[in-house]
């Protein structure tokens, strides 16, 4: 028996295609084979600030342990079917797989694919590390899908990761309006969250995409048993072709890091750091909100954009002085901006005080004094009094906001954002895999 790990990428484009509906038409056609699935579908998000990326950004992995006698034929089956349903027309669409075998994955993929998640890596790092490990890698056009689909394999969850039970269409129904029951998607959101998690915002459906995919909708939550109960709540108006559930490491902040000073952060990384702001916010056109936070090594500009709605009203709140964690990927600087953290939350660590300074009541006729002059105290224009020693009185000015973290509302969280209701929580590995998935 051999455990082959099939990990692929980079095969859909922003008109149309779809790495995950390959991936479950793989699940169909290699559980026709009777292979052994060591795990659910892996369904893996790459750092979302890449310039190159088409929609999602997601790499997928399928581990199986299957006869000796079988490796060359599943081999063949993802090749064809990659092939076949390849966005290849599309000139940045550029697939690739990657075939390792082995009952455990090597350190060096594993690193490699927290790199991958977090920061920018190069093809020839990839081909590589392929090459050291004795993994077989299948390549079209330039190659750069081999990175996504060498991070999949390696990527573990083994700390913590979420499911997602992604439901696709009938080819006739792509690209025409989706057909849910919307009374049903919120029926299912009030008996299943917090367990599942963004499927409404306001009222708002966010359960389904809205470009020409082939995928109708799905639902994330903390558990398979959890979105498979949350799905048989959810009424379709229209066919489902087939869904799957998959293991994956959307709503747990993988793509984020600590970064101890501002100096160090890199464009396209994805960070935490901690800072003071340093000046008033600025709204620019659009209605986007920058701030700058300093430390003792820089400055940076820190963008809440107008799709992050009411948190933008966070941001206005914040003074000079207030000391905050940031969290988010980093825009390289431009001939119209600086680099700049677009930030996908918020955590005020302390506030600094806000005060407000009026000058003193005259205590003869209870009118406002005016300035005398430079060191002089001040005098009431009304009856004449002058009072030398007088000063002006401070008031503590109470803030709008307190010190917690603070997230958009879910429409403007990426995919990989841990969700409030994720805050402090992490999923452990099951060693058994629950009712993964459905086809024709």
């Amino acid at each position: 028996m051999t455990i082959l790990h099939i990990g692929f990428d980079d095969t859909d484009s922003p008109s149309g295609g779809c790495t995950t509906y390959l991936c479950a038409k793989l699940v169909e056609l290699l559980s026709l084979l009777n292979v052994d699935f060591i795990d659910y579908p892996l369904l893996i998000r790459l750092n979302p600030n890449v310039p190159f990326r088409t929609r999602g950004n997601a790499a997928l992995c399928l581990r199986i342990k299957i006869d000796n006698d079988l490796e060359n034929k599943v081999k063949q089956i993802v090749l064809n079917e990659i092939k076949r349903g390849a966005e290849l027309a599309f000139k940045n669409t550029n697939p690739g797989i990657v075939f390792y075998k082995g009952k455990t994955v090597p350190d060096i993929i594993t690193k490699f694919s927290k790199k991958t998640i977090q920061d920018i890596v190069m093809i020839d790092k990839a081909l590589k590390i392929a090459k050291n490990v004795g993994a077989e890698i299948f390549t079209f056009k330039n190659a750069r899908g081999i990175i996504g689909a060498l991070a999949a394999i390696g990527t573990l969850l083994d700390n913590d990761h979420t499911y997602e039970l992604i439901t696709y269409r009938t080819p006739e129904n792509c690209g025409k309006p989706r057909k849910l029951d919307i009374k049903s998607v919120r029926n299912m959101d009030s008996n299943t969250s917090p367990n599942t998690f963004c499927n409404l915002d306001d009222g708002r459906i966010l359960i389904t995409p809205h470009g020409p995919d082939p995928i109708l909708y799905g639902v994330r939550g903390n558990s398979a048993e959890i979105v498979y109960a949350a799905n048989s709540m959810v009424k379709s108006l229209e066919p489902i072709e087939r869904w799957v559930i998959y293991r994956t490491n959307q709503g747990t902040d993988a793509h984020l890091r600590f970064f101890p000073s501002i100096s160090q952060v890199r464009p396209y990384s994805c960070v935490i750091i901690n800072g003071i702001v340093s000046s008033k916010h600025k709204t620019i056109s659009g209605g986007h909100v920058i701030i700058q936070i300093k430390d003792h090594t820089g400055v940076i500009d820190c963008a809440a954009y107008e799709p992050t709605g009411e948190f933008r009203e966070i941001i206005k709140n914040l003074i000079p002085g207030d000391l905050v964690r940031v969290y988010g990927g980093v825009r390289p600087a431009s001939s119209y901006h600086p680099i700049t953290i677009n930030l996908e939350k918020i955590e005020i660590l302390k506030l600094a005080t806000l005060e407000v300074k009026f000058n003193p009541k005259c205590p003869q006729c209870g009118k406002s004094m005016t300035s005398a002059g430079k060191n002089k105290g001040f005098k009431c224009k009304k009856c004449g009094l002058k009072l030398k020693e007088a000063e002006k009185t401070t008031l503590k000015i109470s803030r709008n906001i307190t010190e917690k973290l603070y997230l958009p509302p879910p429409r403007a969280h990426r995919h990989l954002t841990r969700p409030l209701e994720r805050i402090n929580k992490a999923t452990k590995k099951s060693e058994t895999m629950f009712t993964p998935w459905h086809y024709p």
